[in-house]
């Protein structure tokens, strides 16, 4: 039984009856996988709902053999799914290669992000999924196959919410290794911020605004790429900070990556949280919506009328933006888009209704949720805003038929032919 395994935050108990198994080897993997009616892998417990979550066996890849073959000729690697981004960018030190993006904490599992559409910042940046060249499945019936980029499904299967397979491998793009320097800014009117977002957050390789949506400015952290050129921000009477910050104010700023221009490399700058240090405050759930480019000013200004109601909930929220993709799922799937991220107190009744609030405020932008995140936005919404939704139902049913991988948030978003009601709305609910 699973009964105290619970996801980082601890605000999910996960429901497996089949308890959690943590196979040593690929085919006790298979086997598992194989043996199970319903089965989920669970990779760092970073999700905020019951993505993760099933009714039958939970399975964890962090005892699997570490996997990371590096062609250094092609940039690419081959690494097990289970690593954390942690563990793959020093495995690629010795190589002088690197990924392009990383996410805000380099604590994540490779399939959890993938799955999920987990991001970083910056204007050139798609979801960390378009790194992905291969991804190599464990199927319900225990066997393997392996989806290429160029493969009809490929762009359904990366960020597929866990629900066509057990990801063991991926294969994955790389780069030159760089160097980053992180400057933050501190005093940015949200005049400024409006008027001139899109030229704020293409100032540098990653941006990031920092706010509880009161007072009367915002931090800006500009992370640039060492070499490139230094933005001048003098017009926009931010002024240059002279301390190490941490996102939430009061919180210790030795948990967050080095700050004040010091160059360091691009994995110790590009997350905001060290990979040895607590990420984020820990006592939270986090919620993020996503706006097509050209309405990112528009739904910071109806943000900033929901200030009364983020007071009380909110410890820090984050504005970036991301690069269109073409995964079908990807909260950035064909559009240019800006995040609004949230991180809250740990009280799920009381974010519930801010949450319901802040979807209606953002309805006008077709707004789309991080799927590992709190949010509850209803079915036939999300799909009216994927261009790919009915794909991707056809692609679960041709690639999973018998719904070993399915679970209550994948039921409630793809109902099957057979069963057309949304069976647990409390599936992507805060209250879950």
């Amino acid at each position: 039984m699973t009964g105290n395994v619970t996801n980082w935050a601890r605000n999910i108990t996960f429901q497996a009856s089949g308890g959690l198994r943590t196979p040593e080897s690929l085919d006790e993997l298979c086997a598992v996988v194989g043996g199970a009616e319903r089965v989920r892998a669970l990779g760092a417990g970073h999700s905020f709902n019951r993505v993760a979550d099933t009714t039958g066996t939970l399975v964890s890849l962090s005892r699997m053999p570490h996997l990371t073959e590096v062609d250094a000729d092609a940039r690419t690697v081959r690494v097990g799914a289970g690593a954390t981004f942690a563990q793959l960018c020093a495995a690629l030190r010795p190589y002088g290669l690197a990924l392009a993006n990383l996410p805000s904490t380099p604590h994540f599992t490779l399939a959890g992000a993938y799955a999920t559409g987990t991001h970083g910042s910056g204007d050139a940046h798609g979801s960390l999924a378009t790194a992905v060249r291969a991804v190599e499945l464990v199927t319900a019936d225990g066997g393997l196959s392996t989806v290429r980029r160029g493969d009809p499904d490929f762009d359904g299967t990366v960020t597929s919410l866990g629900a066509l397979g057990v990801a063991h491998a991926v294969t994955l793009d790389l780069r030159p290794a760089f160097e980053v320097e992180q400057h933050v800014h501190e005093g940015l009117p949200w005049e400024v911020l409006t008027e001139h977002l899109d030229t704020l957050l293409a100032s540098a390789y990653s941006v990031s605004a920092f706010t509880d949506w009161g007072g009367d400015a915002v931090r800006l952290w500009l992370k640039r790429r060492t070499g490139d050129p230094l933005p001048d921000l003098g017009w926009t009477g931010a002024r240059p900070a002279t301390r190490a910050h941490h996102p939430i104010e009061g919180l210790p700023a030795a948990n967050s990556t080095e700050q004040l221009g010091v160059s360091g490399a691009w994995d110790e700058r590009l997350p905001h949280f060290r990979s040895g240090f607590l990420p984020s405050s820990g006592a939270e759930l986090q919620s993020e919506y996503l706006v097509p480019r050209a309405d990112g000013a528009a739904a910071v200004t109806a943000l900033r009328e929901l200030r009364p109601w983020f007071a009380p909930v909110l410890q820090v929220a984050e504005i970036r933006s991301v690069a269109a993709d073409t995964h079908w799922l990807s909260p950035n799937s064909g559009r240019d888009s800006v995040g609004f991220h949230f991180t809250w107190v740990r009280d799920a009744d009381a974010v519930a209704p801010v949450v319901a609030r802040m979807e209606e405020a953002l309805a006008p932008f077709d707004a789309r949720p991080h799927w590992g995140k709190v949010f509850a936005t209803a079915p036939d919404v999300l799909r009216g805003s994927y261009a790919r939704w009915d794909d991707f139902a056809d692609l679960l049913r041709r690639r999973d038929p018998a719904g070993t991988f399915r679970n209550a948030l994948v039921d409630h978003l793809f109902p099957t032919a057979s069963d057309p009601a949304t069976p647990d709305p409390a599936a992507s609910d805060p209250a879950a």
